[in-house]
Order: structure tokens, then C-alpha cells, then sequence
């Protein structure tokens, strides 16, 4: 598999493909970094599309072999990921059953042709059959030989890979049969997730949009909203007017916590006046002036100031954005 082709590939698909074609592109994906051992990977793929196309996980497990997959994988793994709550439960004995005929069963140079037709049961029966030698590889248990015979493929099929039970543990655990490598998976994921960013932009117009793209950036919770009352003890105990805007932000989240290059937004009832400015974190690097601007302390780099709080937590996020 030339890794290089296959993302070039598939995040032009991601930027400009259709939905099915946008759906089914990332569901490969995902399976792919899982199959790879990288469910991390995968889970931020998946959690990232479900996200921004509000779309169930149904759409990414299109066909019975998916779905097969990700449950032997969610099996192996011990866990099953927010993402994928709207998979079906399954009987995993009867389908790996069913996944086990599916790999056995003889394919013929006109399977499909005929499909829907009054006569492709009579073709069928007609038609002189052959096994599938990569199938039979899976069918077999022998990973070595499923990679060797799919070398040459642009995208070999990982579904069928995953939806095999007594290969599962061993995929999850790094076997990495397609030899992507340690990096390649998350380098892989990454770019995915930037292309459904740039299709998706954010529209994080109101308050409460903003805060939950933040902290769905950062992995975290917001915390609940600030009281009136405490918004306005603040003020009295600060002896100044809290700019309207960032009034607005403690009656979405009274605080935010710390990211890894940001700092603990204080509560209400923690803020801090040093004269005419007031210290909105802790540490002290972030500032509200009596003008309404909020201001970034950089010791080394330089201080920074915005022209209001929101547009420092639109920085912030946009930040965030790129890194990931």
C-alpha cells in the first residue's frame, strides 16, 4: 500500500467528495488506523466527522462487514467509544459465523454483473466459482499471507480484516499487518481531521458554541454557568463593571480549565482587581483592562492584547484548531 497516494487520495475525497463519498472515505479510514493498532487514531477520526457532519456512525459501518468489523475490534479492544453508540448491538458467535461463510464463499469473474436481475440466480448456479485467495488467507488465521497478497493493493480491504474474530486481538494489540508504522496513523488521522475542518468550518457565532468548541478541542468539560448574583458580587467586591462580553462568558462557564499553553480561567467569585485591571486567571497572564481589552502576559514573546475577551478565546480556539 503506498501510504503517500492512499492520504493524497483521501483527503482530496474528505475536501470535495460528496456525502456518501465523504462518509464512506472516512469509514474506511477509521478502520484502517484501528486495524493498524491505533484506535486512538481512529476514535479521533471518527469522534471528529460525527462532530462536525452531526451524522450517525451508521453512515461510516455502511454494510454488514463494517459493522462486523468494528465490533469484533470494539471486542478485542474491551471497550466501545461515545462515537459508536448508534452501531448496532451484535450476536458476535453468529457473526463470526456468518463472517467465516463470507470468507470461504467462491466468488466468480461475473459476481455483482447481474445483481437484482430475474436471471443472476441462474448465473449464479451457472457461473464456475473459485475461492478468494485473500479471503481464504483470513479465513485461514494466516496474517502473513493476507499482507502478501495484498501488497500490491491501493486499499485492501481492512473490513474484512477486522470483522475476523480470531484476528482481532492481535490488530489492536500492533500487529500491523499493512506496515503503517507507530506515526503514520496519527500523521494520517491528523490530516483527515484538517480536511474536515476546512469542509466544515467553525461557526462558533454565540457564546455557548464558542465555549463547547474549546473544550471539545481540549478534551474537557465545561464547567456550569455563573449565577447572576455571583456575576454581580464580583463587580461590587472588584469595584468595576466586568465588560459585557466577558459578562456573557461566566453566563456560559463561570471559569474554564487549564489547557496545556492556556491558563485556569478564574470563577466569578475568584476574580482579582490590580487597580484599574482585573485578573480573570491564574496564573496572572490573562487581563481585562478598563477599555474592554483583554490582554495575553508573555514574559518572553511578549504581551499580547486583544480587542475584546472574545476575540482572545477565538484566538484560543483557532490556535487549538490548527495544532490538532
Amino acid at each position: 500500500m503506498d501510504r503517500d497516494a492512499y492520504l493524497e487520495t483521501a483527503i482530496h475525497d474528505v475536501l470535495t467528495g460528496d456525502e456518501p463519498t465523504l462518509d464512506h472515505r472516512v469509514g474506511y479510514a477509521a478502520l484502517l488506523l484501528a486495524t493498524a493498532g491505533a484506535a486512538e487514531a481512529a476514535d479521533r477520526l471518527a469522534t471528529q466527522w460525527h462532530a462536525v457532519t452531526e451524522r450517525p456512525a451508521t453512515r461510516l459501518a455502511d454494510d454488514a462487514v463494517r459493522t462486523r468489523a468494528w465490533a469484533m475490534l470494539f471486542e478485542a479492544r474491551g471497550n466501545r467509544p461515545q462515537w459508536a453508540d448508534a452501531l448496532p448491538p451484535l450476536d458476535l458467535d453468529a457473526e463470526e459465523q456468518a463472517h467465516q461463510a463470507f470468507l470461504t464463499r467462491k466468488v466468480s469473474d461475473l459476481d455483482g454483473v447481474f445483481d437484482g436481475s430475474p436471471v443472476a440466480g441462474v448465473v449464479g448456479a451457472l457461473t464456475p466459482g473459485r475461492p478468494d485467495r485473500v479471503r481464504a488467507a483470513l479465513a485461514e488465521g494466516d496474517l502473513a499471507q493476507w499482507t502478501d497478497r495484498t501488497a500490491e493493493q491501493q486499499q485492501p480491504d481492512v473490513a474484512a480484516l477486522g470483522a475476523t474474530r480470531n484476528l482481532a486481538r492481535r490488530l489492536v494489540h500492533g500487529a500491523d499487518p499493512l506496515g503503517l508504522g507507530a506515526e503514520w496513523p496519527h500523521l494520517c488521522a491528523g490530516a483527515l481531521v484538517a480536511a474536515l475542518r476546512e469542509r466544515y468550518p467553525s461557526t462558533a457565532d454565540s457564546w455557548p458554541d464558542l465555549v463547547a468548541a474549546i473544550v471539545r478541542e481540549r478534551g474537557q468539560v465545561a464547567p456550569p454557568a455563573a449565577a447572576e448574583a455571583d456575576i454581580r458580587a464580583a463587580e461590587t467586591r472588584l469595584g468595576t463593571a466586568l465588560p459585557e462580553d466577558y459578562r456573557e462568558f461566566l453566563r456560559t462557564a463561570d471559569g474554564l480549565p487549564a489547557d496545556v499553553v492556556f491558563p485556569r480561567l478564574l470563577r466569578a467569585g475568584e476574580l482579582r482587581a490590580d487597580g484599574t485591571v482585573v485578573i480573570v486567571s491564574d496564573p496572572a497572564l490573562v487581563l481585562l483592562t478598563e477599555t474592554g481589552h483583554a490582554v495575553e502576559v508573555d514574559l518572553t514573546f511578549g504581551s499580547t492584547a486583544h480587542g475584546s475577551f472574545r476575540a482572545l478565546l477565538e484566538r484560543h480556539l483557532g490556535l487549538l484548531e490548527a495544532s490538532r
